[in-house]
């Protein structure tokens, strides 16, 4: 269970608050809909589930940096350069050659659905950490790349957008593990203090609930080897987890959002539903 659950669950909890959802899927790897039990979203947002009494929408869609620079020209009246470039392949030249204009690409698709209030809230399912960094780093880049023009333009509007912390923040989500609070700690400063995004709530999912007299029913009760074994490794789990959860309140004076542990190798409709309830609005 990873990012991609955790959007999903943030989608539904802020829908049930009534806000009208937009889920974004980058590069349109994540299977993001299947956690809906639909299929693979397409550039034009598609319905994921419907409003209830009291709730809000969501709808999905998948965004490309081919499809993000087609909608771009589509936009500033170049349709027929459009298909032309498509078909022979062109666009996808250009935004592979130009570093750091996929990236641009995508953040501005992002940017406009967010500024034209197509939806409440838009949730993106971003890359991971490392990619995430750069991710968020190219229009800074850019911006000082280039002397003018729509490139810089685009550039310096996406940096005020991420700037923006009624606009755009970041939710970072690790486990309760060594390398992954690491990892969180580490990301959410260069966030923060070197691109200067604002950060939400730390979502810590796997989260294993504490079984209460576990560690003294171990030493009192006689068991076969096979179930104290079990027992040994469910103590040990517990008490790392609690020096890891410790350790990200000490590194991150951030709130935490706890998920629990789904017991499950495929996640579906309902545990994400079950998820929403712990993350709450």
């Amino acid at each position: 269970m990873g990012k991609t659950t955790v959007g999903a669950t943030v989608a539904i909890a802020a829908a049930r608050a009534g806000a009208n959802v937009q889920l974004v899927e980058l590069e349109g790897r994540s299977q993001l809909a299947s956690l809906f039990g639909q299929g693979p979203l397409a550039f034009e947002p598609r319905l994921l589930s419907a409003p209830e009494a009291g709730a809000g929408s969501i709808t999905g869609r998948r965004i490309t940096p081919d499809e993000a620079l087609s909608d771009y020209l589509g936009a500033h009246g170049l349709e027929r350069m459009t298909g032309r470039l498509t078909m022979t392949g062109i666009i996808d030249v250009v935004t592979t050659a130009a570093v750091g204009l996929r990236d641009l690409m995508a953040l501005g698709k992002i940017r406009q659905i967010a500024d034209r209030h197509l939806a409440d809230l838009v949730v993106v399912d971003g890359p991971a950490a490392g990619h995430a960094i750069s991710f968020l780093r190219t229009p800074s880049g850019l911006a000082r790349a280039s002397l003018g023009g729509p490139v810089h333009r685009q550039a310096e509007a996406a940096i005020e957008f991420l700037a923006d912390e009624s606009r755009c923040r970041v939710q970072l989500v690790c486990i309760p593990e060594p390398t992954p609070v690491t990892e969180c700690i580490d990301t959410a400063f260069t966030l923060e203090e070197d691109l200067g995004v604002s950060l939400a709530p730390i979502v810590v999912n796997q989260i294993q609930a504490p079984i209460r007299g576990l560690i003294s029913a171990a030493r009192t009760v006689r068991l076969p080897g096979p179930t104290t074994t079990v027992i040994d490794r469910r103590v040990r789990q517990g008490r790392t987890q609690a020096r890891q959860l410790d350790r990200l309140s000490e590194g991150l004076p951030l709130a935490q959002i706890h998920l629990p542990k789904l017991r499950t190798a495929q996640v579906g409709p309902a545990d994400i539903h079950r998820l929403a309830d712990a993350y709450g609005v």
